[in-house]
């Protein structure tokens, strides 16, 4: 029984020191990217994504759109899994990683990119570097925090 109540406590005490100091609402945002990919040329989205507070300057969240790869005359449908660091008010630093579902080709690909930039109230801009399958990207992202 002293077992029971030690480990209960030590879950309340963890589940207090990795909570939120404020309730926070997941955030939804608007963005607009454009990535060039490496021997498949251009690539644009248009994504919506959604994010929570996980623990200290962490966020967790999720993004997913429409995606245009006029190279490739395809669309597609973008979908990642972000962790983001708040650095402080001005700048973030996101790693991203999912599936990227093409129309025509290869259907499936695996994306994986590190974010950076800067926030502006509820703008935000940036940097990626990462891999489409199967070749580098690299490219821009504006987004609106609503």
């Amino acid at each position: 029984m002293k077992l029971l109540h030690s480990c209960l406590g030590g879950a309340v005490a963890l589940g207090v020191l990795v909570a939120p100091s404020v309730s926070e609402a997941a955030s939804t945002r608007l963005g607009l990217g454009a990535d060039y990919w490496i021997d498949h040329g251009a690539s644009f989205q248009a994504t919506l994504g959604f994010d929570t507070r996980l623990v200290g300057p962490l966020d967790l969240g999720a993004r997913f759109g429409l995606a245009f790869v006029p190279d490739e005359d395809t669309v597609g449908i973008p979908i990642d899994l972000t962790l983001r660091a708040n650095l402080n008010r001005r700048f973030y630093v996101e790693g991203l990683v999912g599936p990227w579902i093409l129309f025509e080709g290869d259907t499936f690909r695996t994306h994986a990119a590190l974010g950076f930039g800067v926030k502006s109230g509820a703008l935000s801009f940036g940097a990626e570097v990462g891999y489409l399958n199967p070749d580098p990207t690299v490219g821009l992202r504006l987004s609106y925090r609503f």
